[in-house]
């Protein structure tokens, strides 16, 4: 399993939400470039970039923002998402160089959708799952809707998605430990890469991630930030965790 750090970017900054609220944002470097240079540095295998200007507007805000990360950090490769909720915004964002798309709100609601822009993008499309509870959280995390995680993890794989990413938005930005039951669940009814987000507040949680069969990833955002979680140490556990 890979660390992957997550560079979520609101208004040009780098910042970290709580629970996915727009009113509890951290700011922790007006310069996200520099940021993701430094997590390439630092060993980084991947990175995570999140446009939230997207996320909330429901269009992608951030491209020449993303495009400058992608260039600084090559050829690390780079996951986007946030606002991606079209063919065209899917385009754009691959478009910045970013190796995957990271799709959510759309896929979880367009079943057509969904097969196509995996059709169109064979290998590039992340789909994401965002979730309270059981139930999918969408529009930014603004609104629950009545699909189950694994119902949309269960399209996501006939679809041909590159990897499910599943985050507890309850959890997420808190450092209070992921949601290891449901990630095992959904790793056991989906049957397809997990990437696992969400809570993550100690190298302990990396190791139990990385005992999760089919877990094949974890972002880690506020954690890493506060110095919580040291990225060469979280990686060397979470790759000891693997089985």
């Amino acid at each position: 399993m890979i660390v992957i750090p997550a560079i979520d970017l609101r208004e040009g900054r780098c910042v970290r939400l709580h629970q996915g609220r727009s009113d509890r944002e951290t700011v922790f470097s007006d310069d996200p470039v520099a940021v993701a240079r430094g997590w390439k540095d630092l060993g980084a295998a991947r990175l995570h970039v999140v446009d939230l200007d997207g996320a909330f507007a429901g269009e992608p805000k951030q491209s020449a923002l993303v495009t400058k990360i992608v260039a600084a950090v090559a050829p690390v490769p780079v996951e986007l998402g946030g606002g991606l909720r079209d063919l065209r915004a899917v385009e754009a964002a691959l478009e910045t160089g970013v190796h995957w798309a990271v799709v959510g709100t759309r896929a979880a609601l367009d079943r057509a959708f969904l097969r196509e822009v995996c059709r169109r993008h064979a290998g590039r499309i992340i789909v994401a799952v965002d979730a309270r509870g059981a139930r999918v959280a969408i529009k930014g995390w603004t609104e629950v809707v009545e699909e189950t995680v694994a119902e949309v993890g269960a399209r996501a794989r006939d679809a041909g998605a590159a990897a499910l990413l599943y985050t507890d938005v309850s959890r997420d930005g808190t450092e209070t430990g992921p949601n290891l039951e449901e990630t095992d669940n959904l790793a056991r009814q989906v049957a397809m890469p997990i990437l696992a987000s969400g809570g993550v507040g100690r190298v302990e949680d990396l190791r139990r991630l990385a005992a999760i069969p089919g877990v094949v990833g974890a972002i880690v955002g506020r954690a890493l930030y506060t110095g919580a979680i040291d990225l060469r140490e979280a990686s060397a556990a979470a790759g000891a965790g693997a089985r």
